[in-house]
């Protein structure tokens, strides 16, 4: 049976905390995840091309219902999958936030894969403001 659950020593939530001092302290623009940022963002453009429609609005604001659609599965387990022997832990849980103008908190935040919570700040920092991502 599972121990009581201490969100202060939560893995994930020290990474998303990470993350967001990174997100403060550095432009989007200038933020690199990995050395294949360049090669997930054009995958990215290619695979996903309607998350830089209407000035990426889904992007700002992802669809948790259509990534758990059957589609969307399709989709992210073909894209994910195909880092399984390029990036360590491609796979791992991580958290990241549902709008991208809210702060992580418990009604803005799902778990996803590493390659999905990488995929948006890589994807969106080309197109992203100074002072935050899109």
């Amino acid at each position: 049976m599972a121990g009581k659950f201490d969100p202060q020593n939560a893995q994930n939530l020290m990474e998303a905390q990470t993350y967001w001092n990174l997100l403060e302290k550095v432009a989007p623009r200038e933020l690199k995840l990995t050395k294949l940022d360049d090669d997930i963002f054009n995958h990215a453009i290619e695979f996903f091309p309607e998350f830089s429609e209407n000035d990426y609005a889904k992007l700002v604001k992802l669809d948790e219902d259509w990534m758990k659609s059957a589609d969307g599965k399709k989709r992210w387990r073909t894209f994910i999958n195909s880092y399984e022997n390029k990036v360590k832990d491609y796979n791992f849980g991580c958290l990241i936030r549902t709008d991208a103008r809210q702060e992580y908190g418990e009604t803005n935040t799902i778990f996803v894969t590493r390659m999905q919570a990488s995929f948006v700040p890589i994807y969106s920092s080309p197109h992203s403001t100074q002072n935050g991502c899109i």
